[in-house]
């Protein structure tokens, strides 16, 4: 048995992209529109990490989709967990749970799929701002 990924469905495929590429700095493998069933699926991954991916699923007729919560979230270790924060802040994506342990923190997309940023390795240690920032929302 092989991991193969993780669907996530989305309600905006341009903003989806923003997020998981732009801000995240997951990249598109593949994408593939199915006219018949009406609706995108668009395959992501980190760089050096492609057998772990994403599906992107875009129905082309609108839906609501709640919070996501039922979904869990999703996962990636990533080097410097203070830089990847900084960096989506500055990319206007609101921290939900710093990283005030230098370990573990969490993200949501523009669908509220929550994204778990973990340390690769030790935790860093502790410092400002992400010390004393205090949560938002959940995740």
């Amino acid at each position: 048995m092989k991991y193969l990924h993780t669907m996530v469905r989305v309600s905006n495929l341009e903003d989806s992209l923003d997020f998981y590429c732009n801000k995240l700095g997951l990249k598109e493998l593949r994408r593939k529109d199915h006219e018949g069933g009406r609706f995108t699926l668009v395959f992501l991954a980190a760089e050096g990490d492609e057998d772990a991916q994403i599906e992107l699923t875009w129905n082309w007729d609108p839906e609501d989709y709640d919070e996501g919560r039922n979904f869990g979230h999703l996962a990636y270790a990533v080097d410097d967990i203070y830089a990847v924060c900084q960096r989506l802040m500055d990319a206007g994506v609101t921290i939900n749970r710093p990283p005030r342990d230098g370990r573990m923190a969490f993200v949501r997309s523009p669908d509220n799929i929550s994204i778990e940023l973990l340390q690769r390795g030790d935790a860093l240690p502790a410092r400002e701002p992400w010390v004393s920032m205090e949560n938002q929302g959940h995740w």
